[in-house]
């Protein structure tokens, strides 16, 4: 048994590894910690080849992309303060105008990645790939400008991924995305409450 166990971590190793990151990652931006940002760094390196090899492609191109927003989040946490006088990046709230600007943006970038998975890849499941990926691109741009609203777009994404993770049996994944949808809701209610405190009401 012990053999057993042993052997599946040696298989599993970055995909654990990941496991450990990831959840690093989501505990440090609840807390608005900026070393949030290379956490995420990590875990999106590792989780490149995890998805490669589990033929979700649509979230190794994610992954690629977290990699390259990890940094611009880190650079915008530290210096993106719309005045001199705060010290860092302040949460807001998503205007109606932006709203609509990230679902059309959201629309588009789930239309173009179904019809790459469908049309040049082997996907198994091209639409709800394209729509989990669509839609996190999108959220992590707002988590990078603290936009509120993005702990619900996680909340929908996490909660979906973790269906899809269940079939193609990536269980420490799976662990992952159940322990990131319980913290999504739990970083939606920590963040709501800051606002209100900042904004004194």
């Amino acid at each position: 048994m012990l053999h057993q166990i042993l052997l599946w971590i040696s298989n599993n190793y970055i995909e654990l590894l990941g496991l450990v990151f990831g959840l690093l990652y989501i505990l440090l931006s609840i807390k608005q910690n900026i070393w949030c940002w290379p956490a995420g760094f990590i875990t999106s390196v590792l989780y490149v080849y995890v998805f490669f090899t589990s033929k979700f492609y649509a979230d190794m191109g994610l992954q690629v992309y977290y990699v390259f927003v990890s940094i611009y989040g880190w650079y915008n946490w530290m210096f993106g303060a719309k005045t001199k006088q705060q010290d860092d990046l302040k949460i807001s709230k998503t205007s109606y105008k932006l709203a609509i600007y990230l679902s059309v943006t959201t629309i588009i970038l789930f239309v173009f990645i179904a019809y790459i998975l469908i049309n040049y890849t082997d996907s198994e499941i091209p639409y709800w790939d394209a729509f989990t990926t669509a839609a996190s691109f999108v959220a992590t741009w707002m988590l990078a400008k603290k936009i509120l609203e993005h702990w619900i777009i996680w909340i929908i994404v996490d909660a979906v991924s973790l269906g899809l993770y269940i079939y193609k049996e990536l269980y420490p994944t799976v662990i992952l995305f159940a322990v990131y949808t319980i913290l999504a809701i739990l970083g939606y209610i920590e963040w709501k409450k800051q606002i209100k405190i900042e904004l004194n009401v």
